[in-house]
């Protein structure tokens, strides 16, 4: 049945954020560690359950043009879940669908608020390098060599590396 379809995939498509959110919090604890390692595999994970979803995805549009076929309706509408409920007359098979929705919308929104945190931990980590290399780079060059005490030093070097050509 189209609509039994419909209601798998989006709770597959519910478990598949749920798990990004377990990696989520993986990553925010590398990222606040350090542990470059440990976020690369995070991210890896990460890109395998992200194509996942894409997968599923296609699964509940094409579960979604089913239910539409299923109920006389020809077009290829991308309607959303609430739509598609006002098409649906059993009222269990309402009550999961909604139900579904409303559990897919919390897990989503649990996901961009740790998305959000990550983004400013990343932020934050890319500033502090930004200040650690501008610091290193502001020292004069008459700290490192000797010069004649009554000689005056106009050589400032501008930065760790030398850019003479």
């Amino acid at each position: 049945m189209p609509l039994e379809r419909l209601i798998d995939v989006l709770e597959q498509l519910r478990e598949a954020h749920e798990q990004l959110i377990a990696l989520g919090t993986q990553k925010k604890a590398a990222l606040i560690s350090n542990k470059v390692d440990q976020l690369i595999l995070v991210m890896n994970q990460e890109s395998k359950i992200s194509k996942l979803i894409d997968q599923l995805e296609e699964q509940r549009i094409s579960s979604a043009y089913e239910f539409l076929q299923e109920r006389g309706i020809k077009s290829k509408l991308n309607l959303t879940i609430t739509e598609l409920s006002r098409l649906v007359f059993d009222l269990q098979d309402k009550q999961k669908l909604l139900s579904i929705q409303a559990r897919l919308s919390e897990t989503l929104n649990e996901l961009k608020q740790l998305n959000e945190l990550n983004r400013q931990l990343i932020e934050q980590a890319l500033s502090y390098i930004d200040f650690s290399i501008e610091t290193m780079s502001y020292y004069e060059e008459s700290e490192t060599t000797y010069h004649r005490p009554d000689e005056k030093n106009s050589t400032i070097r501008s930065g760790l590396f030398d850019t003479r050509a």
